[in-house]
């Protein structure tokens, strides 16, 4: 029997051998033998025939690899597809059930490899889109069979150069009601929260999708669950790694690469029950757990220490007999389905009813959400697994005993009472202030509108329990010895800092305006105001302010050991920064900007983070200090322009440099050179790899791209065990330098990268990176730049 290069079918004992590939109709997909660069291995798959490097959706015989030159793929007069590897002899074989007449074997341009009976070209006798690989392609269905129970889900690789069976699953549990799940064995990592009729609950970036429909099919039998493409161009993938994450991949033409556009788990409250039973997860909320209303955490102490695994029980118990009732939770991944009921036709007022009189059931919820709403979804015992998905996720009615609602009301009703007497309040004094605005503030000046608004501050950080304090300045002046040279800590952009020691002993940091300081009167009033309210234990702590005439002070809690630079720059105070503490330092830093950036009041971007700002307390917990040049912004506002560019020479990115332009991603990219200083004990700004010309971002990512990572921690002992968290920290360093800021990972992605919480992406350029022999990165000096650290005005930007 002759054997083709290529072949578009396959027909009874015709077979396919090495280099032999089986086409689809319109070229799309190939089928043929391949290796992972064992050419003793050798697998039978299918992948993208016009797309290089070859990507792989589906492997035959993932868990015997044939070893043997003649092995073939064939089929067999009996209608059956086999793998024969030499005088072993079949080592795969379809199993098909049914023969048809004159089968025949396609490959589809859907990638499915497809038996079909001759005479019935629309009667698949065997298809391999049945028998799920890690990838999930477009028209594939993920099955739940309800009469006999097997499932049809992915399974991850081993590694990526062994596709056998790993230990991964992602599937569509059917157990009470469908909700999608990744599992390792049968521990839960991540779910995808339940089907509301258009998505699962709780995969967040399917919102905004435009390019693909989802669709769940009920029957008697079994449920399937399916996506399709919107357009016949798009190109999309779904795989399950090795690591137990999903990602969405979708192929750029332009670019010619996969562009990953989602990944699971995509923060740290899609780990399954993270926060334990009876509870709520909020990414945006510090901490981000939190007892449901009416309960409280099984174990306060650990609870406090961030230990929410014991979760929470209730203050008050239920009394089915006298009544209970609902707390409705607005915009929630629902809690885990797989022990629930349902009924697809009632209403959400029957839905209710039905849990009262079922003294065990504890929530109820909509079905589906479609058409405003229908069927009846019940939980029964403790919740688990809900968390807050603002725009995604659906109503849910929690029950709680009638007092516990009782006391609900009363603090409702007494919090809209406060809230009608404060807007009031509110616009009586806002007619007082614009009838003597302006003959106030000309009365008062500049010095006193700082102390008015600082003793505002004060009154309000001591209703809210904080304390904010205007300190007398002949005070400061003698905890200071009178500002002298020996008390001097050091210089910034803002001016000289100094120790000082209170009369009751307590130690103080005291920042003094200088006259001649870049920074003026604005950046003075903007540090007040954003730190009287900031409270973050990754966050300096700002104990009040004085004002004497022309002399502007900000008095912080002390920090014995200084800032970050003292260490990892000076070649004998380096060595006693171990590998665990720099890493945790990175940690804390990631933390913190967080708190800025999405748990605070106000968002709030830095525009100055640096080594130097970064302040280390008795424990070497990381503090970022200096608010000086930071910006707030209202609502989901995160970037704004300026002509004004103010900065630190070799901690800006490109966008803001040049244009002005800054946003979140502008500390990200801060807090990426940062965590690369941190790693190679060098500056940035004064480094120069002597071969290549090349910045410490530039000699980074060389290193990276040539496989060489390890060259770039410095030379302070590490072992083994921690090696692999290093080479991590370089990838997330670089990810967050890249020259575009969309490339860059907002600061939530990049605290569960450092925990290893999910595959990182391949990084791009980092910014200023302009190659071998180009004397023009931020290596080397440029004019409005300064070489110290001070913080500075740039050049007008263009």
């Amino acid at each position: 029997m002759p054997t083709y290069s290529i072949q578009h079918t396959l027909t009874p004992n015709q077979f396919i051998q090495y280099n032999d590939t089986l086409v689809s109709a319109a070229g799309t997909f190939e089928a043929g033998f391949f290796n992972f660069g064992d050419p003793q291995l050798q697998y039978f798959g299918i992948w993208y025939k016009s797309i290089l490097p070859r990507t792989i959706v589906w492997i035959a015989n993932r868990n015997t690899p044939a070893q043997n030159s003649t092995t073939l793929m064939k089929l067999t007069d009996q209608g059956s597809l086999v793998i024969l590897d030499g005088s072993k002899g079949i080592i795969w074989n379809s199993n098909s059930s049914r023969i048809g007449v004159k089968p025949v074997v396609q490959l589809l341009d859907s990638g499915n490899l497809v038996l079909k009976d001759g005479n019935n070209t629309q009667d698949f006798l065997w298809e391999s889109f049945d028998y799920p690989g890690n990838t999930f392609l477009a028209g594939m269905k993920l099955k739940s069979n309800l009469v006999t129970g097997p499932y049809k889900y992915l399974t991850s690789w081993r590694n990526p150069e062994d596709p056998a069976e790993g230990e991964f699953s992602f599937k569509i549990d059917s157990h009470g009601y469908l909700q999608q799940v990744t599992e390792n064995g049968a521990r839960i990592l991540y779910r995808g929260g339940s089907w509301n009729g258009n998505i699962f609950t709780g995969v967040a970036w399917q919102r905004n999708n435009r390019i693909l429909n989802f669709s769940v099919v009920f029957t008697d039998k079994e449920v399937s669950y399916q996506y399709e493409t919107l357009m016949n161009s798009i190109i999309t993938r779904l795989v399950l790694d090795p690591t137990g994450n999903t990602q969405r991949f979708l192929w750029s033409n332009k670019k010619q690469i996969w562009e990953v556009i989602a990944t699971s788990p995509s923060d740290q409250c899609d780990e399954y029950a993270l926060c334990g039973i009876n509870s709520n997860c909020n990414i945006n909320d510090f901490p981000i757990c939190e007892c449901l209303d009416g309960f409280m955490p099984k174990f306060q102490t650990k609870w406090k220490s961030s230990s929410w695994s014991d979760g929470c029980v209730r203050k008050t118990p239920l009394n089915c007999l006298h009544g209970d009732g609902f707390l409705p939770y607005t915009n929630m991944k629902l809690p885990d389905t797989s022990a629930s009921w349902f009924n697809r036709s009632m209403t959400l007022e029957e839905c209710k009813t039905m849990c009262l009189k079922k003294c065990s059931c504890t929530a109820y919820a909509n079905l589906d959400v479609r058409n405003g709403g229908s069927g009846c979804l019940l939980w029964f015992d403790n919740i688990v697994d809900m968390r807050k998905h603002p725009g995604i996720g659906q109503d849910i009615y929690i029950r709680l005993a009638s007092s516990e609602l009782d006391q609900k009301k009363n603090k409702r009703n007494l919090k809209l009472a406060g809230t009608l007497a404060a807007v009031i309040a509110f616009i009586i004094g806002l007619t007082v202030l614009v009838l003597v605005k302006s003959a106030y503030r000309k009365k008062l000046g500049k010095q006193a509108f700082i102390k008015r608004l600082f003793y505002w501050k004060h009154n309000k950080e001591k209703e809210d329990g904080h304390l904010a304090t205007i300190f007398d300045f002949s005070t400061i002046t003698i905890a200071t010895n009178h500002f002298s040279n020996r008390n001097k800590l050091g210089e910034g952009g803002f001016g000289p800092v100094y120790k000082g020691i209170m009369v009751d002993g307590q130690e103080i940091a005291v920042k003094k305006l200088s006259k001649t300081s870049g920074q003026g009167i604005e950046e003075f009033k903007n540090e007040v105001k954003l730190m009287a309210t900031l409270q973050h234990r990754n966050l300096v702590k700002l104990l009040g302010c004085s004002i004497q005439q022309d002399d502007k002070l900000l008095i912080y809690e002390f920090m014995p050991n200084r800032s970050l630079d003292c260490f990892i720059f000076d070649p004998t105070r380096s060595k006693s920064l171990d590998w665990t503490k720099r890493l945790e330092i990175v940690d804390g830093i990631a933390r913190g900007l967080l708190y800025l950036h999405q748990d605070s009041r106000l968002r709030i971007i830095h525009r100055d983070l640096k080594t130097s700002n970064i302040l280390l307390d008795i424990d070497m917990i990381p503090k970022i200090s200096d608010f000086g040049l930071a910006r707030s912004f209202m609502g989901d506002q995160a970037e704004a322009n300026t002509n004004r560019v103010m900065g630190t020479y070799g901690y800006m990115p490109p966008e803001y440099a040049v244009h002005g332009s800054f946003s979140i991603k502008s500390d990200v990219f801060s807090f990426g050179v940062v965590v690369l200083e941190i790693i190679s004990g060098k500056k940035n700004s004064g480094f120069c790899d002597p071969r290549h010309r090349l910045n410490l971002l530039g000699h980074a990512w060389r290193l990276w791209i040539e496989g060489k990572p390890e060259e770039l921690i410095a030379d302070i002992l590490y072992d083994e065990a921690i090696y692999s968290e290093i080479i991590r920290f370089i990838h997330v360093g670089l990810l967050c330098v890249q020259q575009q800021p969309e490339d860059r990972p907002n600061m939530s992605s990049v605290v569960f990268m450092l925990k290893g919480g999910m595959l990182l992406p391949n990084p791009s350029e980092p910014g200023f990176y302009a190659g071998r022999n180009n004397t023009n990165s931020t290596g080397s000096s440029s004019n409005g730049f300064s070489i110290n650290e001070a913080s500075i005005s740039l050049l007008e930007a263009r």
